[in-house]
């Protein structure tokens, strides 16, 4: 078998380099745990400091202070004596604590006493008509595009959606010397008064200082549709322009060769779901999260969930998750001696944390976009319809794992990453159900697609023969 062999065991695997996975991966490390990190990308980061070690954007007022943060975190990684293995694919997990991983074209199964997934968040599904339209992407794969190669869109762009990182990247971009056309703003208006109960945790964080200072910077340049209610993407074999409606009822079109659509980000659930990890539906995110404990534990004996994928809280509060868990690991290995008092970490996890409440009320996208219209396409793999699964649902499908024998949703390429969520609220809709009752797809490996020759080169452990005595 060509390419990178891994040993067949580890103390600790963390799957993940982002904020969390580095501070975790730290910790067990330095304790003396064999430890390692393995990532998709080519460098750490994870999204949040994505390039973090080799980004062309050198002018640091570019990408920002919070970005460079991560900086320290890389270096404390490296120092630390952890095993970091880049461009790996987890493709398996399972309650055993068996990963199987691609690296360097050749698959292989390796064990750990403990995993820790700190696989991040992932932008929601936004589904609306001619989003699968070359020139339409998320915004999140914009700024992907800015941080690890310094591009920017070319042509005229339009940025929909809702969201602080909605704001992020526009500012990102008019530093970086790009430009914006319009600001589609789909925050609902009634969105502020759900979240004024929970005002006060939003103003003793910095955050408010950071938002008010991203708005009057991206406000001076950009001109910016509020209350955005309605969404299309027009063109036929590429974008042209982009039509909106407002909740006052005006509708209007303008060109575009470039549509970024963000309305928040999710945890990533798929590898904890394919080891059985229990999740449960958060009501307010309008999504599913895992069960923990306050360390990170999660239902399956060994498995840890930290940073985003535990619930989305941010870069700080994702490298605090992350050391929690670390040390959490190491405690149970029984390893090091004079760990850190966990304490102080969790104060600042609090401080870090008081400002979502305020945040997941004000930028709660609206169901309009969350569970579009039937006759646009939600499961862009197999090219189904709101309308198509309104029907199944109406015919007697249950949930998104009967829908695959109706409709082979979430059976593509990206797994139901791209409607998963969708699905789930569809069917609640259509069967007036809660979507904790509708359930989410059943992931199985392999979470992400390999080669199959991948699999077919991977060594066959041989079952021992065992002597049969007759008397």
């Amino acid at each position: 078998m060509s390419g990178q062999r891994l040993k067949e065991s580890y103390d600790v695997v963390v799957v993940g380099a982002g904020p969390a996975g580095l501070a975790a991966a730290s910790e067990a490390a330095r304790a003396g745990l064999e430890t390692l990190l393995v990532d998709e990308n080519v460098g750490p980061g994870g999204q949040i400091y994505r390039a973090i070690t080799t980004t062309p954007v050198h002018d640091r007022s570019v990408l920002g202070k919070d970005y460079w943060a991560g900086v320290a975190l890389a270096d404390e990684m490296r120092a630390s004596g952890a095993t970091v293995v880049q461009g790996a694919m987890v493709w398996s997990l399972d309650p055993e604590l068996q990963l199987g991983i691609s690296l360097s074209g050749a698959s292989q199964l390796i064990s750990a006493r403990r995993v820790v997934i700190a696989t991040g968040s992932m932008e929601r599904p936004f589904p609306i008509p001619g989003w699968t339209l070359p020139g339409v992407m998320t915004a999140g794969a914009a700024q992907t595009m800015l941080k690890s190669s310094g591009l920017l869109p070319a042509g005229k762009t339009v940025l929909a959606g809702t969201g602080p990182l909605l704001l992020l990247l526009a500012a990102q971009m008019l530093r970086a010397g790009g430009s914006i056309d319009v600001i589609l703003d789909t925050t609902p208006s009634g969105n502020l008064t759900k979240a004024l109960p929970h005002a006060m945790g939003f103003l003793l964080s910095p955050l408010l200082a950071k938002g008010l200072a991203l708005k009057r910077e991206v406000g001076r340049k950009v001109r910016v549709v509020r209350h955005v209610t309605l969404l299309a993407a027009n063109g036929e074999s590429a974008l042209k322009s982009v039509t909106y409606t407002t909740s006052g009822g005006a509708t209007a079109t303008v060109a575009a060769d470039n549509l970024l659509l963000h309305q928040g980000v999710v945890p990533n659930p798929n590898l904890a779901m394919a080891a059985d990890v229990a999740h449960d539906w958060d009501v307010q995110q309008h999504c599913w999260c895992p069960v923990l404990d306050h360390d990170g534990r999660t239902s399956v004996e060994g498995i840890f969930v930290a940073g985003d994928g535990a619930g989305i809280a941010g870069a700080v509060a994702a490298e605090l998750r992350g050391r929690l868990a670390g040390l959490a690991v190491v405690r149970d290995l029984g390893a090091g001696s004079g760990l850190p008092d966990s304490q102080p970490i969790r104060q600042r996890l609090q401080r870090e944390e008081r400002a979502r409440p305020f945040l997941d009320a004000m930028f709660e996208p609206p169901k309009s976009m969350r569970v579009p219209a039937d006759s646009t396409v939600v499961c862009r793999c197999e090219e189904v319809t709101a309308g198509e699964v309104r029907e199944a649902a109406r015919l007697g499908c249950t949930g998104p794992n009967q829908l695959k024998a109706f409709l082979r949703t979430g059976m593509g390429p990206c797994q139901g990453r791209m409607c998963g969520l969708t699905l789930t609220e569809l069917i609640a809709e259509a069967r007036q159900a809660a979507p904790a009752d509708v359930g989410h797809l059943r992931i199985r490996a392999p979470v992400k697609p390999i080669p199959l020759s991948e699999l077919a080169d991977m060594p066959v452990e041989e079952p021992a023969v065992k002597a049969v005595v007759r008397g």
